[in-house]
Formats: C-alpha cells, sequence, structure tokens
C-alpha cells in the first residue's frame, strides 16, 4: 500500500475547539471513544468509526478533561463549572457531581472503576471513593500551578500529575505524599502512560519525552519541527504520533526519533491524540472543532476505510504499486465520502 494518501475520517458535532479524548478498551461491543470539548458537550463514539452515539448533558461550561473506564460502562468528564461528574456510558445519566473550587482540567478512573483521580486549577489532586460518593476525597497537594493532566499508574498505588509548574509528580496513593518529581525545562503539554504501564509519554515545547514509569529516569526525546501540545505511543512501542501549533500530524520512529512522515488534516492546533485500543487508528482533537481519525496503516481495510483492490486487466493503474481505498463516514450525522488514492 506505499503511495497512498493519509485521509482522515472526520467527526463533526462539536461547535468549540476539541481539547481532550480518551478510548476504552476492547469490550464485546468494540470499543468506545469519548471527546472533551470548550462547547460543554461531551460525546461518545463508535471507536473505529466514530459514529456519534450520545451527547453527556449537565455541564455548565467548558469541558476540559474526559475518560472512559476500560469496560466503557462509566464515563467521567471535568469542567470549567467547578465539578467532575460520572456517568452511566450505556444509558447517558448522570451518577455523580462532586464540586470542586475552580476548573477540573483533567479525570482518570481506576482500573477496576472504584475511585475517580481528579486534578483542578486548585493545584490540587483529589480522589473520590465511587462507593462512597458522599465521603470526602482524598487530597494531594505540592503543584504550584495548575494542573493539566493526572493518570493512576497500572497498580493504582500510585498517581501522576503534569501542571504549568514545570513538573511532573508522583504520589503515594495510601499517604498522599509526593513521591518524585521530574522538572521539566517548560510547562509540559500532555501526559500519557502506556497501557501496559511501563512509560510516560509527556510533551513541552519541541519535545515528547518517555520515561520509565517505574524509575522515573527519561529514556529519550525527540524534538519535533514545531511546538508539540500532545503525543501518544503506539502500543507496540515501535512509532508514535504527535501535534501542535503548525496544524500537522506527525509520526516518528520511537527508536531511531526519525519523523517518518506529516501531514495537515485540521485546520487549527492539535490539541489531543491518542491510539485505539487494537493501535489500528488514532484520534486527534483540535482547536478547529472537530475529532479526526486517522489510520495507522494506510491503504488498510478497518472501520469505515475499504480498501478496493484495483482491476489491472482493465487498465484501472499503470503499476502494481497503485491502488486506491474509499470509505464512508456518518459522523457526527453527517455523511462524506473519502477517496484514498495512490
Amino acid at each position: 500500500m506505499a503511495g497512498l494518501r493519509q485521509t482522515p475520517l472526520t467527526c463533526s458535532g462539536h461547535t468549540r475547539p476539541v481539547v481532550d479524548l480518551s478510548f476504552s478498551n476492547v469490550t464485546p461491543f468494540g470499543y468506545f471513544l469519548i471527546s472533551a470539548c470548550k462547547d460543554g458537550k461531551p460525546m461518545l463514539r463508535q471507536g473505529d468509526t466514530g459514529d456519534w452515539i450520545g451527547t453527556f448533558e449537565g455541564h455548565k461550561g467548558a469541558v476540559w478533561g474526559a475518560t472512559l473506564n476500560n469496560e466503557a460502562t462509566r464515563a467521567a468528564t471535568g469542567a470549567a463549572d467547578f465539578t467532575a461528574k460520572v456517568w452511566d456510558a450505556e444509558k447517558g445519566e448522570e451518577l455523580h457531581s462532586f464540586s470542586h473550587k475552580h476548573i477540573v482540567k483533567s479525570v482518570n478512573f481506576s482500573n477496576d472503576s472504584h475511585y475517580l483521580l481528579t486534578g483542578s486549577n486548585e493545584k490540587l489532586l483529589r480522589i473520590f471513593d465511587l462507593q462512597k460518593p458522599d465521603a470526602e476525597p482524598k487530597v494531594f497537594a505540592g503543584h504550584t500551578s495548575n494542573i493539566k493532566a493526572v493518570h493512576f499508574n497500572k497498580e493504582c498505588n500510585q498517581v501522576i500529575s503534569a501542571a504549568d509548574d514545570k513538573t511532573v509528580r508522583i504520589w503515594d496513593v495510601n499517604t498522599a505524599k509526593e513521591i518524585h518529581q521530574i522538572e521539566l525545562p517548560s510547562a509540559p503539554g500532555s501526559l500519557e502512560l502506556t497501557s501496559d504501564g511501563s512509560i510516560l509519554t509527556v510533551t513541552y515545547g519541541h519535545f515528547t519525552a518517555f520515561y520509565n514509569a517505574e524509575s522515573f529516569e527519561k529514556i529519550k526525546e525527540i524534538k519535533a519541527p514545531a511546538p508539540i501540545n500532545t503525543a501518544s505511543l503506539h502500543p507496540s512501542k515501535n512509532f508514535f504520533v504527535c501535534g501542535g501549533e503548525d496544524f500537522k500530524m506527525y509520526k516518528f520512529d520511537y527508536f531511531t526519533g526519525a519523523e517518518i512522515e506529516s501531514f495537515k488534516g485540521h485546520f487549527g492546533p492539535v490539541h489531543c491524540v491518542g491510539f485505539s485500543p487494537d493501535g489500528e487508528l488514532y484520534a486527534s482533537g483540535s482547536e478547529d472543532g472537530t475529532l479526526r481519525l486517522w489510520q495507522t496503516t494506510v491503504g488498510t481495510t478497518y472501520g469505515l476505510w475499504k480498501c478496493v483492490a484495483p482491476d489491472i486487466d482493465n487498465g484501472d493503474i499503470t503499476t502494481s504499486a497503485s491502488s486506491s481505498s474509499t470509505a464512508t463516514s456518518t459522523s457526527g450525522n453527517s455523511s462524506s465520502v473519502i477517496k484514498v488514492e495512490a
């Protein structure tokens, strides 16, 4: 499939910048994707096609963070209305609303979905017990500026946070004390933990950096041509994608740091990106108000992308390397035909 042009599926529906996204694990019904947007209306979609499933109605301000639990039965959102909300992702109903004293920027479930972690502009992290929603949360204090991203580690005995104070901090869940701090040369744009819990991916300035998630030692950092807001490491750990201020999506070889490809699809800075749990596609959200799905391997049949074998006998192509692929997207209640050609 060499020579095919990367053409993303565009998931419309949002009316303002898309600032966060998250995939569920693979479930018996496939996998799912949630997006956070400044329009205050987080949306749930089928992960492999981008087809709209529903919108969570209830926030009264921009939604900055959104996540799904592993089974896609629960969703959580954090917003500018100073609340974090937990939703029944199957029925769309609000289950809990947790008040904060400032904007909630990031939310994350524990692996068993019993706890919700939040990070806010109060410079505090909180863990809420979802089995005892009326109980006081556990509070983690130490950051000196707005918290941008939070994450449980794989064992859920530690939490990781990234903030505008140019640090990534690791905290002990039992004691609520900081146990390690990574200092960065500039404020981080994003924080990601691989599904196996082994590597932290952090972006800052023009760089995407990777850290051992147990020792917290830096493994490497790779520079991009433009300031980078977000990055995601493929489940295979062979390459990663990133995007930022120049509207482009970049793919880099994880081992050599070489740029594999770059392409422009968005019409504004890229704010968030993440790979699907099977690694077949990745989603990106942008200032342009759209969520886009990109093929990891262009030209394969997957989701709404349909690879059509060329008819060589009828002269459809002149070389055996040429091919075409078409797909129809119905995301966001709109329909479009996408064609990928050599």
